[in-house]
């Protein structure tokens, strides 16, 4: 049984990077939780398996089109240690927050908003990808000019 579990964690990890939290659930129906916690450990120790390379992969991969908190909630449901995820965001080389949600904006939208109505469409639209209420109103209050 370990064999076969240990195998199942090897192949989902060589589709793509996972947390320890994510693994344990995939696995939670085809062992004991001490079976599933043995194979995590030997993974982890192997280098196969780390919540550290997993962050730094999400952060880099998703920074571009997400601020910092929509990142570091993401990564918090997905099991990664808050002490990580804030060295990740830290450490990370990122453009400044201001600039990243600049770009997204300027995907989205043509044009700056008109009335109130589309500027609450807007400040939605960036507070749903994780842009800072500070961010937001200095963004909309830019392109506006």
């Amino acid at each position: 049984m370990r064999r076969s579990l240990r195998q199942r964690a090897i192949r989902l990890l060589a589709r793509r990077e996972h947390t320890r939290a994510e693994l344990a659930s995939k696995l939670a129906a085809h062992g004991t939780a001490e079976e599933i916690a043995s194979v995590l450990t030997e993974l982890a120790r192997a280098g196969l398996q780390s919540d550290t390379r997993f962050a730094e992969s999400y952060v880099r991969s998703h920074a571009a089109r997400l601020g910092a908190a929509r990142l570091s909630r993401t990564l918090r449901t997905k099991g990664v240690d808050v002490a990580l995820i804030e060295s990740q965001l830290k450490n990370t080389e990122l453009p400044d927050e201001m600039a990243r949600a600049t770009i997204v904006w300027t995907k989205k939208f043509s044009a700056p908003a008109a009335d109130a109505r589309e500027w609450a469409k807007q400040a939605r639209f960036l507070q749903g990808r994780g842009f800072s209420a500070e961010t937001i109103g200095k963004l909309l209050k830019e392109i506006k000019k």
